[in-house]
């Protein structure tokens, strides 16, 4: 047998993937031929010495444990899908706390808010989510904090600094959120005034290729009008339910090889809730009146920065080939 045949042997490795055509192992990457996974996660992979690996399967794995080899742990509190490290240097200017979080890469689903976890530093530097943490003792009350909207964690006891920068960012975030929501609602109320006043165009214009033609089919058939709106940015529906509110719709739909989620109006296809936080964190509010048109290029350009902050995970399906 010779060296070339030794470099072709190939094995199967479960390895994250969280975008590019590159993998990694504690001591090895690989570069990925053919097809690429649906979304990221964990995927089963033919490696081989060769440096080249193949997708083997299109449904997420459970995490490899003897992935992380001799990689740099880094244990801290999740919020949303970033996460702030135990030995975080804390500034409390509101201006600079997204700058103290990191972004995880394929994040477990389901975790409780203020979750400890423990990520791995792969090759390429990206922080992999690895494992989930016990609790350090007060995270309960600290929950609760935030649930009972407090403005700080006095009287609790036991609250790391890196906990108590966990509640301010988390609750930095919501206020955003809460924010951007009434100012939405604003706009959709005189949009919905603008409609009236162009009723007779928009009985004119029934043709699902224009932006005014989506708003008038999506009272009739809103799946064909959100799917149509989403494939202008290169997105793809994948589930349309009613909301809790009347008039509102949850849509999820999978853009860059991840699954998201929004809430939007069922008439006009304004966005409600972007389920992302799209705000600009020194304090200046940027144009946050989007459509289901709109949000997903403003949601990539969010991933190109490396600001984007997710609130709304969709679960993870198994996919056909």
């Amino acid at each position: 047998m010779s060296w070339e045949d030794l470099l072709d042997e190939g094995s199967e490795r479960v390895l994250p993937w969280y975008g590019y055509r590159r993998i990694h192992d504690a001591e090895r990457t690989w570069t990925i031929s053919g097809v690429q996974p649906p979304e990221h996660g964990w995927y089963k992979f033919e490696v081989t010495g060769g440096r080249n690996a193949h997708l083997k399967a299109r449904h997420t794995m459970e995490i490899d444990p003897d992935w992380a080899g001799n990689q740099p742990k880094l244990s801290g509190y999740l919020v949303g899908d970033r996460i702030i490290p135990d030995n975080a240097r804390v500034d409390l200017d509101p201006t600079k706390l997204i700058q103290q979080t990191t972004p995880v890469r394929c994040l477990e689903l389901g975790m409780d808010r203020f979750a400890r976890a423990t990520v791995i530093r792969s090759l390429d530097g990206n922080l992999v989510y690895f494992s989930q943490e016990f609790p350090l003792g007060p995270e309960d009350l600290v929950r609760r904090a935030y649930q009972d909207k407090k403005n700080d964690l006095t009287g609790i006891s036991g609250v790391t600094p890196a906990l108590d920068l966990a509640f301010r960012f988390a609750s930095q975030q919501r206020t955003l959120a809460e924010e951007r929501r009434r100012e939405l609602e604003r706009l959709r109320e005189e949009e919905l005034k603008r409609q009236a006043e162009h009723e007779r165009l928009e009985r004119a214009m029934r043709d699902a290729g224009t932006a005014v033609g989506r708003r008038a089919l999506a009272k009739r058939d809103f799946e064909t009008a959100a799917r149509e709106a989403l494939r202008i940015s290169g997105a793809e529906l994948l589930d349309v339910r009613d909301s809790y509110h009347k008039g509102e719709k949850v849509v999820q739909y999978l853009f860059r090889h991840r699954r998201l989620e929004c809430i939007v109006d069922a008439n006009t296809l304004r966005i409600i809730d972007a389920g992302v936080c799209l705000s600009d964190h020194d304090g200046t509010k940027g144009d946050t009146f989007f459509t289901l048109e709109s949000l997903p290029g403003v949601i990539g350009e969010a991933m190109d920065g490396d600001k984007l902050v997710v609130w709304r995970h969709v679960g993870d399906d198994e996919e056909d080939w």
